[in-house]
């Protein structure tokens, strides 16, 4: 299976480009789609999931034209959007056989099969009989992935799926989404970048509606070796450091401010390289659009 996106764009009536000419091919397997709040994710995830329509580009499943076969998209389609709602006072088991009806399985047989499948596969049959307003985190998310999985989908689109969830569920969670991401289409879409560099084989970054990067997560760590520096300083120093230098991220650390600089030599005194990982490529690549949108 080849997704395939060209020359995708759209611009909001209030004004927002929330795509700019994006262009991707995502084969089977894990894919992670990185980018801050905001900056397009959501709105290409919607559009390939048939929910919206773009202004121009074409978007094919192989030979299927995505934005122009929405039916035929949805049945081959499994879909975990960044707001999940459940009806807290139905069971798991009644919600997901709700779902599997609607999804066009009828056969009572097929029906009581397929929910059961489901529910161990997600590691929820256990908890079948308790009310979905009972749930952790982590579990509706894990029940969002069962309902998206029926009918054995050919893509599988998941919006910011660990957003608030405690690090054990998120181990589990993203554990399930390897094991059913070998041979179908699973687009990770995230602001979590580690979430992409423990699943994923291939990714592309996003920013603002443009596509940044795209390629191998371990390549594009090796593309960013020896441009990146770091340094302990005081807090009120940052501003400083950041008038100074091409300073792409900082965070606390142990109650000073750890700063990774972008610099193809060493920026001054105190600097020690870093070893680089998908966080210096994900904000080096920002800043670098950054800077040539200033130009």
């Amino acid at each position: 299976m080849e997704l395939k996106i060209e020359n995708l764009s759209k611009t909001y009536s209030n004004g927002v480009r929330a795509l700019n000419n994006i262009s991707l091919k995502i084969s089977s397997g894990m894919f992670g789609l990185l980018g801050p709040n905001g900056a397009g994710k959501s709105s290409l995830m919607r559009t390939i999931a048939t929910l919206q329509d773009a202004d121009s580009g074409t978007v094919f499943l192989d030979e299927l034209d995505v934005l122009k076969n929405k039916k035929e998209v949805r049945k081959i389609l499994g879909y975990l959007p960044q707001e999940f709602g459940v009806y807290p006072k139905v069971t798991a088991q009644e919600m997901l056989e709700h779902f599997v009806v609607l999804k066009g399985i009828t056969s009572a047989k097929e029906r009581k099969e397929t929910v059961k499948s489901l529910l161990q596969q997600t590691n929820l049959y256990d908890a079948r009989k308790r009310n979905l307003g009972t749930f952790s985190g982590g579990m509706k998310q894990r029940f969002g992935i069962a309902q998206a999985l029926i009918g054995n989908p050919k893509l599988i689109i998941v919006d910011e799926p660990t957003a608030g969830l405690d690090p054990a569920e998120r181990n589990r969670f993203l554990n399930l989404l390897s094991e059913i991401g070998e041979n179908v289409v699973v687009i990770l879409s995230t602001h979590i970048v580690e979430d992409v560099s423990d699943l994923c084989r291939n990714m592309a970054i996003i920013y603002k509606g443009n596509l940044l990067l795209t390629g191998d997560p371990a390549k594009s760590i090796e593309s960013v070796k020896g441009l990146i520096w770091q340094k302990i300083i005081d807090k009120h120093e940052l501003k400083e450091y950041q008038e100074k230098h091409n300073v792409i991220f900082s965070r606390l650390f142990a109650g000073r401010t750890l700063i990774h600089v972008s610099n193809s030599g060493k920026p001054g005194e105190g600097f020690e390289q870093s070893v680089p990982d998908l966080k210096d490529v994900y904000f080096h690549a920002i800043s670098e659009h950054l800077k040539k949108a200033a130009i």
